[in-house]
């Protein structure tokens, strides 16, 4: 598009820049609908830069977003979308781009992303780009249900996590997240832990660590915290996708996590 113009997502109003992610996520595989109250909170609990973040404008209107975490030398892809109508004019390539030299400019060695398996037009944009597929990640739901949740500290259960720790936690889950929560809360089975958080009534498992009787009791008490327990991107190798099918959970969501070396 001749006239593109692109600026940081900081010169745009968050509720401007909630709508246009709203907006460039139209007709997506799985429903996405951002408000102020949850980009704010997903700038702030996954590290999102919007002063590296890149928003593309045309004809004076916002068409297009690339949102950039950054933790230390490593940074994430935390949401590419254009809007309907601007699609397929290479709008989301150069955001890319112009985002990954934003990355660099900051001594970012690493940048990963997630993209839905389904998603046929942007997986071949990333791997032109250089990234290559580490691993799958599934989304696990699991209906809420009756238990005896033993509380303790968010902190302790995250001292657990860590130690236990088997696989790379997504950038969703991993500590840096989990270090910018004021509201998580820690769960005990044994010597196994979890941290979890609960909002509007849907608990959000982030980490859990413990042998398979540790996990699954650990599982049934956080669904007896809300309606509903959901785990973003646990690998299907980890020990918890085993126990979450066990107690009935279901994957909603396979996606592919990418890397890309700068």
């Amino acid at each position: 598009m001749p006239d593109l113009q692109l600026s940081s997502a900081a010169d745009l109003d968050l509720d401007a820049l909630a709508a246009l992610f709203t907006a460039g996520y139209e007709d997506y595989y799985v429903p996405i609908h951002v408000e102020r109250p949850a980009l704010e909170f997903m700038t702030s609990a996954f590290d999102l830069d919007l002063e590296a973040s890149r928003v593309a404008t045309s004809g004076g209107e916002p068409v297009g977003f690339c949102a950039l975490g950054v933790r230390g030398g490593e940074g994430w892809i935390g949401g590419l979308g254009v809007v309907a109508a601007s699609r397929r004019h290479g709008i989301g390539e150069t955001l890319m781009l112009a985002t990954l030299d934003e990355a660099r400019t900051r001594g970012i060695t690493e940048v990963r992303l997630e993209v839905i398996r389904e998603n046929e037009r942007a997986i071949p944009l990333y791997e032109r780009l250089g990234f290559v597929t580490t691993r799958e990640l599934e989304v696990w739901s699991l209906a809420g249900a009756a238990g005896r949740p033993d509380e303790i500290p968010a902190a302790d259960a995250h001292d657990v996590t860590r130690t236990r720790r088997v696989l790379r936690e997504p950038w969703q889950r991993d500590d840096g997240t989990i270090a910018q929560l004021g509201d998580a809360t820690g769960l005990r089975a044994g010597a196994g832990a979890a941290v979890v958080r609960v909002s509007n009534g849907r608990v959000s498992l982030l980490q859990a660590a413990g042998d398979d009787a540790e996990l699954r009791e650990l599982v049934t008490a956080a669904r007896s915290l809300g309606d509903g327990l959901t785990v973003l991107n646990v690998p299907p190798d980890h020990p918890l996708a085993p126990v979450l099918a066990d107690l009935g959970g279901r994957v909603d969501v396979t996606q592919y996590e990418m890397s890309l070396a700068l």
